[in-house]
């Protein structure tokens, strides 16, 4: 029988969690509701015209009220010191770190002939290099014995084409690609990690039509929601899935099936 409390005792990082329509919000709304303890991370001027003022804090207002554990920390993941940061600012507010979810992204539209070297490293900086600095610091606890979990996100860029946004899906390949030789290095400390593709996702960068267009075309009938994507992540850090490792899951209804 699955705990009700499964991550009872446990301590999450939620990275890129500035939206609460967004991904990084139904994580954190899900490891709370399995009773984890959650840093959350935000850094609002990434999300542009998008932006959800104050949105970290009121999310962590909101479930704090209901008796969850939170904190938050507001940080730019383009400043090289800030996943050490991230890391020691878990353990200092509940004094171990557990889980790491990777879900922040730099996103931005640069086709080839727009194509910037200031846009590609600045990509690069905060979706791989951040990314890597995180587990790095994050896996510095753990050995024999012991264990972790650690959930990257890569985009469906290997799925299909996307040819207007190439340093996002070039840094998001990147994380694909690392997924397996993070994996195996680490499963010797009990450490796993997987990655996930959440497919197009309903988070509010589009319109109804974008999304009308999307629920015909996918074999599920509608497009993937941040609660789907939360649902997947709470199994992958949990005491289950712990023989689950250098995996990159979709969770799309289907989707990543039209372009395989």
């Amino acid at each position: 029988m699955t705990s009700p409390a499964p991550l009872a005792g446990r301590v999450a990082l939620v990275t890129g969690a500035s939206r609460r329509s967004a991904i990084g919000a139904a994580v954190v709304h899900r490891l709370v509701a399995d009773r984890a303890a959650v840093l959350v991370h935000s850094w609002a001027p990434a999300d542009g015209e998008r932006s959800d003022p104050g949105g970290a804090e009121k999310l962590v207002a909101e479930l704090s009220a209901a008796g969850g554990q939170l904190a938050h920390i507001s940080a730019d993941l383009a400043d090289p010191a800030t996943p050490a940061r991230l890391v020691a600012a878990a353990r200092e507010a509940f004094g171990r770190l557990d889980v790491v979810i990777a879900n922040h992204a730099r996103s931005t539209r640069q086709s080839l002939e727009e194509l910037t070297a200031t846009e590609l490293d600045l990509t690069y900086a905060v979706n791989t290099r951040a990314t890597l600095l995180l587990v790095q610091e994050f896996a510095t606890q753990f050995d024999a014995g012991k264990g972790g979990r650690v959930v990257l996100f890569t985009s469906g860029q290997y799925h299909g084409v996307m040819p207007g946004e190439l340093p996002y899906i070039a840094s998001k390949a990147a994380l694909r690609e690392l997924t397996p030789t993070l994996a195996a290095h680490l499963i010797s400390r009990g450490v796993t990690v997987n990655c996930v593709n959440p497919g197009p996702n309903n988070t509010g960068y589009a319109d109804e039509a974008a999304w009308a267009r999307v629920a015909e075309r996918n074999p599920g009938g509608r497009a993937s929601t941040p609660q789907d994507t939360a649902r997947l992540i709470g199994w992958l850090v949990s005491d289950e899935a712990a023989w689950v490792t250098g995996q990159v899951i979709a969770s799309d209804g289907g989707w990543s099936t039209l372009g395989a």
